[in-house]
């Protein structure tokens, strides 16, 4: 009887052991993961915060925690301070990501030394004294402009241009969400110029969309390549984060540093 009690009692504690004292493997994943920095994710124009969950969802796989900003699209000036919000809010080092307009955005609110990198998703990336509506002098015209709708000084998808310009590869249900669900912004914003560029002084990557509408695939080739950003190429309408939300976060992982065979993105949720 005393050897069974003693028996169980040692069989019990190896139990407690196993359970409170994670394997060095564990471990080492955990103390990773908490070094990691925090995504923030900008929005673009017609967009809200929900247009990331996609990309969010990969990123948790990874065990990567990330925010997105619910921008208000008001102003250059408003976007921005929504922005510095979720930075100053975040724990750690950020790398910060903007789609679209979001790219504007975080060229002025990247200047922060809790910003360890940026990562432009077919966005703009003006420099000092530049407003996006100069970012495409140069380049084609791309088609999706010409069906804007202006509506008390804000802007407007409208439906054939969510369908055939900014959300193509969506399908007509995707599409007709994107149109349903858009956030007008006003025109003024574009007119707006940034008074830092802080691709100048953060490692930036960016991901080029080849099937755009809306940004001229040209212009951001050009704009990687002007601001020394390391590039990626999707084959992707406007849309890149709800359509190919994998090849997005991916480049994201790259500027987090975080290795894509550690941990394994099929352990853990």
């Amino acid at each position: 009887m005393i050897r069974t009690f003693f028996r169980k009692n040692l069989l019990f504690g190896a139990v407690l052991l196993a359970v409170a004292v994670p394997s060095a493997q564990a471990a080492g994943r955990i103390d990773a993961a908490s070094a990691r920095p925090t995504v923030v994710l900008v929005h673009g124009a017609f967009a809200d915060a929900s247009s990331w969950n996609p990309v969010i969802a990969v990123l948790r796989k990874w065990h990567v925690a990330a925010v997105a900003v619910d921008a208000p699209l008001t102003s250059l000036a408003d976007d921005v301070a929504a922005t510095e919000r979720a930075i100053a809010a975040a724990p750690g080092k950020v790398v910060l990501v903007g789609h679209s307009w979001g790219g504007t955005v975080i060229t002025q609110a990247g200047d922060d030394d809790k910003v360890s990198a940026l990562v432009y998703v077919a966005a703009f990336a003006p420099d000092v004294g530049q407003a996006s509506a100069e970012q495409g002098k140069g380049f084609p015209t791309p088609p999706g402009l010409a069906h804007l709708l202006e509506r008390d000084g804000r802007l407007w998808l409208s439906e054939s241009g969510a369908r055939d310009d900014f959300a193509p590869d969506l399908g007509a249900k995707g599409a007709k969400h994107v149109f349903d669900a858009q956030r007008p912004i006003a025109a003024s914003a574009f007119a707006e110029p940034v008074t830092r560029a802080a691709w100048r002084v953060k490692p930036s990557w960016y991901v080029v969309s080849r099937m755009d509408r809306m940004i001229a695939p040209q212009l951001q080739t050009a704009t990687a390549r002007r601001i020394g950003a390391q590039l990626q190429s999707v084959g992707s309408s406007h849309a890149l984060p709800l359509a190919r939300p994998t090849e997005v976060a991916y480049a994201i992982l790259e500027a987090a540093g975080v290795k894509q065979d550690e941990p394994d993105p099929h352990e853990g949720g």
